[in-house]
């Protein structure tokens, strides 16, 4: 099930590069430079190499995903992940990966950082965007585990 976050709206601001507003009211400039890689004969990405194709950029209607002509379009899960990778902030899969290196279960992780276990499942599902403080209470509670050990 596809929990992440909505497109509200996406405007091409440079080459490879898009600003994109959330239904979680964020707002990414978002560089797809690595996603979209090398141009490469027999690559589908490759006339997204052409600036005036690459400018044709739209928003599906429900705000699924980026779309171009000839068919090609890139998830608004990965969009909003690498939007989110990019600007500094915590993505699901950090905080999946936090919760696979200390072992954690929902249950676990709530408890650890002082949380209910429906917050969790939220951030990790991507459901909800992880503000820095629990993604500060994560890496503390990392840190404390380690100095224990």
């Amino acid at each position: 099930m596809n929990h992440a976050p909505q497109i509200r709206k996406a405007e091409i601001t440079g080459p490879f590069q898009t600003t994109i507003e959330w239904s979680t009211g964020e707002t990414f400039v978002t560089d797809l430079r690595s996603t979209i890689g090398p141009k490469r004969e027999g690559d589908p990405f490759v006339a997204l190499h052409d600036p005036a194709i690459f400018a044709q950029a739209q928003s599906d209607d429900w705000g699924d995903g980026l779309s171009w002509p000839g068919g090609l379009d890139l998830g608004a899960d990965l969009l909003y992940s690498l939007g989110r990778q990019q600007a500094g902030l915590p993505t699901r899969e950090d905080f999946a990966a936090w919760m696979e290196r200390n072992q954690l279960s929902l249950s676990l992780a709530a408890q650890a950082i002082g949380m209910t276990r429906r917050m969790i499942a939220y951030y990790k599902s991507g459901a909800r965007p992880i503000p820095k403080t629990v993604w500060l209470a994560c890496i503390g509670y990392e840190s404390l585990q380690h100095e224990a050990a």
